[in-house]
Formats: structure tokens, sequence, C-alpha cells
């Protein structure tokens, strides 16, 4: 290279030809960049690129050298060290390929831009952290850091498969790095990915089995299979070597609640509280019992909680649910009331919920599952019949039907499964910000392979969630209602009951219960009101549509007699009678939902009318029921006639 009078120009003009060159003629790029360092050796941007050229040209070893020489001359070069980590990763040298990945992890995060990222989501201002990602990410794209930290902000705001696409892409870039994984695998659980996420936690464990952290996730992955006392062992065998951690405590207080140690359950929560006081979550999982009663030192403990100003939101929230319940109970009506706005109103802040966006979607349902578009399609999708869906709103009695129905010999419960849910989003593709998803009327362009193929898919996914031989399941997922269609689509046989509560009671009742993720609707009266018309006048599209196909199921009448209500139940389900089901209270399966000490127990009819203690404070929501509250349990003819 000849000099210049502009040396820096120069040195720039040639880094870029060298740069071009890369694509281009990587052994070419390799002369030309060590032209350039003959001129000035040990200039680090150089032997970065000549360690991408050697990588290029498949010459690991020398890239390896490059590259150690460029991030030794630049240690703040996180760009570097990632292509090091990725060469000594092909090479086999995992643990030094680990080392890079801290390295550049360390480089990475002294960007301003992600030091005010990292502020941003501490204090949970996730439009800020969002901004400075994305522009850091324009400006380097193969910033793992970032993607990880964006998958995060993606993760907080439910947008769970978003935060996939960025974790699966942070691996791609630096397959070492252990914080991505650890967030991949949660991210897949709560997507009800349990396969998915217990593959990547064999992964972490390969490098870290006493990780507690990865133990306990594990624990929470098998509990959402049914694989209860798996679960149950490995949580107390890491609680046994790693006591102090009050949220694997909660979490052991959760899967002992499951299968009604409820005691156990009690004395896991109070340890985890006496570890952390201020940690909402286990205040509320003691009221969520529905069984426990506070005392008096309990509820002042609350309130001391609620006076400090440096509790996490999720925190102030989940004492208000707590709060209200405790309460309630003590017949402190309005008190209660309050809390229960404040920690909805709390709550609301971090939701994303549209109503209007969801009464377009249900229009749209049912302006395209007409009885001509249902008959198109006779003979389609999967023959089995092994399906039993319970569809509805929240607190509507469906965990009762449940424990009714797995109380038959034929018949095995499950959960609320997340897979109908799951290939309707697929379906639906990934729409912008502002851009409708493709679902339902993308099920117009599907053939009745097609559909058969999603049938057989649904009962592969939820496999793993069976773990006996009984012929039929069931999957209580109440947001179900919404994709009738698609189920009547891919598992024609299958058996659809529709789980009705008063919508004052069924109204009230999920209002004041804090549900770890996917009912936003619940947390404001107004929506609510909203959400239940919807859902009726979808439910009267369908029994227009589909004549007898879906069995309804009052709780009002469940509870009032219920050896007949089984009865009908049970001769839809097209299953013999069994007196089982009417002592369904002593079946002991594990049962994953709010209710679940509640069913254990005879029906009862105190809480058909508890929501009346309520009754002045629900203006909101008995102003958007309207006439659908009027003519409860029959429908009004401006819901039937549309």
């Amino acid at each position: 290279m000849a000099s210049a009078a502009d040396p820096t120009g120069s040195l720039a003009t040639a880094l870029a030809h060298a740069q071009r060159l890369l694509n281009r003629d990587p052994a070419m790029a390799v002369e030309q960049v060590r032209e350039i360092l003959k001129v000035v050796p040990g200039h680090a941007p150089a032997l970065r690129l000549l360690g991408e050229a050697f990588a290029v040209t498949g010459e690991s070893a020398s890239a390896i050298d490059a590259l150690r020489a460029a991030t030794a001359r630049a240690p703040g070069d996180a760009e570097g060290w990632r292509l090091l980590s990725e060469q000594l990763l092909l090479a086999g040298d995992s643990r030094g390929a680990d080392a890079a990945v801290a390295a550049m992890l360390k480089a990475a995060t002294a960007s301003p831009q992600l030091i005010e990222a990292a502020l941003a989501l501490a204090e949970n201002r996730l439009a800020v952290a969002e901004a400075r990602l994305r522009t850091r990410l324009e400006a380097q794209p193969t910033d793992v850091a970032a993607l990880r930290m964006l998958a995060e902000v993606a993760g907080r705001l439910g947008r769970y498969p978003d935060s996939e696409r960025l974790l699966v892409h942070a691996l791609e870039l630096a397959p070492g790095f252990t914080a991505a994984r650890s967030n991949l695998a949660q991210v897949l659980h709560r997507q009800g990915k349990p396969a998915e996420a217990l593959a990547e936690l064999d992964r972490l464990d390969l490098g870290d089995p006493r990780n507690p952290a990865h133990r306990t996730l594990r624990a929470a992955v098998l509990a959402r299979i049914g694989d209860t006392q798996a679960s149950l062992d490995l949580y107390a065998a890491v609680l046994q070597e790693f006591p102090r951690q009050p949220k694997a405590w909660m979490s052991y207080g959760h899967a002992l609640k499951t299968v009604g140690r409820v005691a156990d359950s009690i004395a896991a929560y109070r340890t985890a509280i006496a570890q952390l006081p201020s940690l909402g979550e286990a205040w509320w999982s003691l009221a969520n019992l529905k069984t426990l009663r506070f005392t008096p030192s309990d509820i002042a403990a609350m309130h001391a909680e609620l006076q400090r100003d440096t509790i996490a939101l999720e925190d102030r929230y989940h004492l208000h649910f707590a709060l209200g319940k405790a309460l309630e109970d003590a017949a402190d009506y309005a008190a209660s009331f309050e809390h229960y706005v404040q920690g909805n109103a709390l709550r609301r802040t971090e939701l994303r919920y549209d109503a209007v966006e969801v009464s377009a979607h249900l229009q749209r349902s049912r302006a395209l599952f007409t009885p001509e578009f249902f008959a198109a399609r006779t003979g389609g999708g999967s023959p089995a019949r092994d399906p039993i869906f319970i569809v509805g709103l929240p607190r509507s009695g469906s965990t009762l039907l449940e424990q009714i129905l797995s109380s038959h010999s034929a018949v095995e419960g499950t959960s609320e499964l997340p897979d109908i849910i799951a290939i309707a989003g697929r379906l639906g593709g990934r729409p912008g910000p502002g851009t409708p998803s493709r679902y339902p009327d993308s099920l117009a362009t599907l053939d009745a392979a097609a559909l058969a193929a999603l049938g057989e898919e649904y009962l592969e996914r939820t496999r793993i969630q069976r773990h006996s031989d009984r012929p039929y399941f069931i999957d209580k997922m109440p947001n179900n209602f919404q994709h009738i269609g698609l189920i009547q689509l891919i598992l024609p046989n299958a058996k659809i009951i529709d789980a009705r509560r008063h919508p004052l009671g069924c109204g009230f009742s999920g209002f004041k219960q804090h549900f770890a993720r996917g009912q936003g609707f619940t947390y404001d009266l107004g929506d609510i009101g909203r959400y239940y018309r919807d859902y009726v006048a979808l439910l009267a599209h369908f029994d227009a549509a589909l004549p007898g196909r879906i069995h309804r199921v009052f709780y009002e009448d469940m509870v009032a007699d219920p050896e007949t209500t089984i009865r009908a139940l049970l001769a839809y389900c097209e299953l013999p009678f069994e007196a089982a089901c009417l002592s369904f209270h002593s079946n002991d399966r594990a049962v994953r939902t709010p209710s679940a000490e509640q069913v254990r127990q005879p029906i009862y009819t105190a809480g058909v009318e508890h929501w009346q203690h309520y009754a002045a404070m629900l203006g909101p929501l008995r102003h958007t029921l309207g006439s659908v509250l009027d003519s409860y349990p029959a429908l009004p003819p401006d819901i039937r006639n549309r």
C-alpha cells in the first residue's frame, strides 16, 4: 500500500474494499488484509476482518489465530468475540467458545444504548427499552446481548413467539450463550411447548447439572405435563440443597396444591413469604387456595408491604388481589372491592388487550362459519373421538365439569391445553402492528387432507399430557370457544361442552381472580361485559350453524340438580352412567386450576349468589352486558337474530 496524504482515509478505504471482497472473493480478501497489516501491524479491525476471511475460506485454525489477536488488541469489540466463539465451537473447543461468549457479553453491555435499555427494563419502561434495543440492532444486528434483551421485552408484553424467534437467532449466533438458552426454555414453557422446553433444559444440564434455576424450571414443566410426582421430587431435592429460594418454595407450593396436599402447600407458601415478605404472588397463592382464611396479622403484614415504595408492580397488584380476598372473607365488601379495583387497574397497565379487536375477530368467525361452509367440508378432519373440549369463560364451572367427567373410568382429565390456540395462531401468520390475523379466514383455503393433518397434529401435541390408557381425555381451555369452527373442521367427532354461568356471577368471579396469563379481558368490568356478550353471540351462531353439536351446562342447574345434569352430560358424551361421577369430590387426581380445592368438596350453593354482596358496585359490568343479563339464561332477540 502506498502512503497517502490522508493515511486514515486510505486505511478506511482499503478495509472497505477488503470487506466487499469478502463476499465475492474471500481468498483475495485475505491477501488484501495481509497487505493492510504490513502497513499497520496489529490493527484490530484488520485482524478481525482477516479472521472473517479465513472463516469463509474454511481455514478455521488461521481464523482463530487472527481473531484471538484481534480481541487481544480490542477487548471491547463484541463482534470480534462473537466470531471467535463461533470458530472455537466449530473447532470443538466448547469451553473456549463459552469464554469468548462471556467476553462478548461483557463488551456488548458496555454499549451506552444497552446500558440505557437495561435501566429501562429494570424500571419496566418497555417502550423505551424496545426503542433503544432496535436502534442498537440496526447498527449491530449480531449483538446477541441486545437480541436477548429485546426477547425479554417481547416476553414481558406476552409476545412469546417473537421472544422465541429472537432467542433462537441469538443462539444461532452464539450457541454457548447459556442465559439466552435458559430464557428460551422459559419462553417455550410459557407457550405450552413442554417437549421443546425439556430439550433446552437437557442442553443446559450438560454444562451445569446442579443449577437450581434450571432444575426448578424443569420441575414446573413436569408439573405442566402431569408428571406430578417427578415434579414434587425435583422441587424437594433442589430446596433441600438450596433452601433460600422463595420463588422456588412458591412453585413447590403450587405443585403440592395440585395433588391436594393443602397443608404442605400452605407451609411452602409461608416459607416463601418468610424469606421474602414482599413476594405478592405467594400471598395471592394463599388466597387462591379459596379455603384459607387470613389472620389479622396476615392482613396487617400485607398492608405494610403495600406502604413500601420499593416493591415491584407485580408484587403490588398481587397483594391487592390477596387483600381483596382477605377482606371479602371478613365481610368488609367495600374495602375488598377497592383492593380488587386497584389490583386489576395495575395489572391492566401491563397488557395490550383490545376489546374492539376481539369483537371484530369473533364477528369474522360468525361471517365465515356458515352452515354452507361446514356442509361443504363434511368428511374432512381427523376421525378421532378422543378429545372432550370444555369451553366458555373462566370461573364458569369448567373445572367442576372436568372433575365430574374425569371420575368416569373412560375419561382422563388433563388441564387447560394451549394446543388449539397455538394451531390457530400459526394459521393466522405473524401479522405486524395494526395488521389483522389471517385466521380464521385462512381455514377456507385448506383441503380435507390439510384439515385431517391438523387434527392429527393436535392429537400428537397433546399426547405428552396423557398418562393413562383411557380412551378419552379432556381439554378444558376456556378460550377454545373462539375456535369451535377450527375444532369442528379438524376434529369433527370430538365432543364440545359449553360451561355457562350467570353473567354477574361469572364476570365478578373473573374480576377478582388474578390469572397468570391469557385472560386479558378480566381486568376491567366493562371489558368483561363486552367479552361475555361476544361469547354468547358466537355460541348462539354455532348453535344455529351446527344444531345439537354443542352441549351446554348451566352452572346453576348443576348446583340445583347435580344428578340430572350429570346424567345428561354423560349421555351427550356417549358414556354409560357411573356413580363415581356423582361423588367426583372423592377423585384424588391432580387439578391444575384455581378451583382445585373447591372441586375436592361436594357441590355447595353458597357461591351461586356470592356476587350479590357487590351488586351495587358492578355498574360497568351490568351496563355492557345489557340484554344478555336481562334475559339470562335465555337469549335476547338482539343476540339470537344476529
